[in-house]
């Protein structure tokens, strides 16, 4: 056993560790709020609000309960701040107790429990997801030591281990809300071993016990139930319909497919009855009529065998039925991520079921999978952090808005950047940043943009993109379990909103800084680039723009851009003060201008990179 527990540990370090620096992700913010809060109000840190989809809305109807905001609270009490690489070496003490915890069921269950354990590893959404601050990994965690602790202190009789399953499940419950699924899969265990014991039927709505307990405890110190807001935010978005409950199934199906190598699902069917390879056959031609695309209705097809397959397989078979039971009647989206409590049993009935040779082939197939797949989303999720520390070193200070959610609202907001309401009036001069693939909350004002950037990883693999294929955490356009493609997961706009009032701006001048988009220091200064907003003249007037080229400044080229179009480019034949101007006709009000220069320097005690001395821009009136 501790052999076998050493190698698996030494894999899940070596698989958890080139990703310690992983970005904030997906739904982090969220619970990083309520860990924020939980240093005011430590036993409600889910008494606090934030702006979803441009609504403000109330944290007490959040999916989860508190456990994890909890836990994130306690790391940010310890490290002062969100430090990523910090709550990460943290988090992958989860990823070692679920291992922990499936080795010890694997060594119940079957006779080849290194191998079973190690396919659990190589399971996509477990490596995927457990580079997050989100609730799965810790729920995943207790839930697997809940089951594993029951199942030992049932076979042994041990009251010390029956009350550790019970915390493990305690703390389950306070973790998410589907962990009251243990009860009726911990009934079957004790019914199949014809338990009497008393205390352990008990045990068993241990995790509906504490989450009750938690629901009663908000409402008699808050006076809500959160459950009952929850309720009410599932029917003001839509949530529960029953279209969006279809596509739900069906993406789980899909996920489902994928918790082991499709290669050990096909080994598997080779002994298959006749009516589960004819329940196969028949979800592979219904989805084939749907999408054609044969990653998707094969897929569904392995999915669909490897749930008929499940049936009379014993209490792991129950587990699974149970769980992807509940799991339809209770998530309102597909996300493979869910499927975790199911793959413990899904990797040990398969891992004993085929031969070892096709077992372990199916981890090495698996397993470069699943890291390719956690390194499209490392680039991705990093992405939006460098594309917010750019905008914020690059940018003139002023108010940025964030019409965007998910990881690039945490680090904008981090840079002083507020999260963007409906029908918000945005001031001339304030930034919008928008994520294409979120659905931005439009402004309502004319924009120019400042900053653009497009996340394409190299590897051809998508979890997310703008084409919403991939089911893996939200499907918009399909139910595959992953997209094969190249193309961009998200384009990221930053944009000012332009009422400009000066035609021609001068950057020491009252007024100037607020048509300054950026690169533009007030003494003049610009770097390899400027951007200035100026307001078009009432009738046609010629552009003109004034520079200072100093001793020492290198700069020996200028191109100037208005609304996109070249309208100068230019020598500067040395030092000295050049004035260049060009004929411009604009119909809109306002022209976006774009300054550069060929090169730059740097001198001293001023951190700034150096071009020219910018004197004025615009139209002389």
């Amino acid at each position: 056993m501790v052999k076998q527990f050493l190698i698996v540990a030494a894999l899940v370090l070596a698989l958890r560790l080139p990703f310690f620096n992983q970005a904030i992700q997906g739904d982090d913010p969220y619970y990083l709020y309520g860990a924020e809060h939980a240093q005011i109000d430590p036993l409600h840190p889910t008494h606090t609000q934030y702006i979803f989809m441009g609504d403000l809305v109330d944290m007490r109807g959040h999916p989860h309960p508190p456990l994890n905001s909890w836990i994130l609270g306690v790391l940010l009490a310890v490290f002062g701040d969100v430090r990523e690489a910090q709550f990460h070496l943290a988090y992958i003490a989860f990823s070692l107790i679920a291992a922990a915890a499936m080795l010890a069921l694997a060594r119940r269950f079957t006779s080849r429990p290194l191998l079973a354990t190690l396919l659990f590893v190589a399971v996509p959404a477990f490596l995927v997801n457990g580079n997050s601050f989100e609730a799965d990994l810790p729920f995943l965690a207790f839930w697997m030591s809940a089951v594993g602790l029951f199942v030992l202190a049932v076979d042994s009789r041990s009251g010390f281990m029956l009350a550790a399953a019970a915390a493990a499940a305690g703390l389950a419950g306070i973790c998410a809300y589907q962990a009251i699924f243990l009860t009726p899969i911990l009934a079957v265990y004790l019914w199949q071993q014809r338990s009497k014991w008393a205390v352990a039927w008990v045990c068993i709505f241990t995790a509906p016990a504490v989450l009750l307990s938690w629901q009663l405890w908000e409402r008699l110190t808050s006076g809500t139930l959160p459950a009952s807001v929850l309720a009410g935010y599932l029917s003001s978005y839509d949530l529960e319909s029953a279209k969006r409950k279809a596509g739900a199934v069906v993406a789980l199906i899909v996920h489902f497919g994928w918790i082991v190598s499709p290669l050990i699902v096909l080994a598997a069917m080779r002994k298959s009855r006749k009516w589960q390879l004819g329940a196969a056959a028949a979800a592979a031609a219904g989805a084939a009529l749907y999408d054609p695309n044969p990653l998707f209705w094969f897929s569904f097809a392995c999915g669909v065998w490897l749930l008929c397959w499940c049936f009379n397989r014993g209490f792991l078979g129950w587990w699974v039925l149970i769980f992807f039971g509940c799991a339809v009647a209770v998530f309102f989206v597909g996300s493979a991520r869910y499927l975790l409590p199911v793959a413990a049993p899904v990797c040990i009935l398969t891992a004993e079921a085929v031969p070892s040779r096709w077992a372990a082939a199916g981890f090495i197939a698996q397993l470069p999978l699943a890291l390719a797949l956690a390194i499209v989303n490392y680039q991705h999720w990093n992405g939006y952090r460098e594309f917010a520390a750019k905008l914020a070193s690059e940018s003139a200070p002023r108010r940025v808005w964030i019409s965007a959610d998910w990881g690039l609202r945490w680090y904008l907001e981090d840079k002083g950047g507020l999260p963007l309401r409906k029908n918000r009036i945005i001031q001339a001069g304030e930034t919008v940043v928008t994520s294409e693939l979120a659905n931005p909350t439009l402004p309502g004002v004319p924009l120019a943009p400042i900053a653009q950037a497009e996340i394409t990883p190299r590897i051809p693999l998508r979890l997310m993109s703008l084409s919403g294929r991939s089911a893996y955490s939200v499907g918009a356009n399909g139910f595959l379990p992953f997209e094969i493609s190249s193309a961009p997961i998200d384009r990221l706009r930053a944009e000012i909103a332009i009422e400009p009032k000066l035609t021609y701006v001068d950057p020491a001048a009252p007024g100037a800084a607020s048509q300054i988009v950026s690169g533009l220091s007030p003494d003049g200064w610009m770097g390899a680039e400027a951007r200035v907003l100026v307001k078009a003249p009432l009738h046609p007037q010629p552009f003109e723009i004034t520079v200072y080229v100093p001793e020492n400044a290198k700069a020996r080229h200028i191109r100037v851009l208005l609304g996109g179009e070249t309208a100068i480019d230019k020598d500067l034949p040395g030092p000295g003060l050049f004035t260049f101007t060009a004929p411009a006709a604009s119909s809109s009000p306002r022209v976006f201008v774009t300054v550069a220069v060929d090169k730059t320097f740097s001198v001293p005690g001023d951190a700034r990179t150096l071009g020219v001395v910018l004197r004025g821009i615009g139209f002389r009136l």
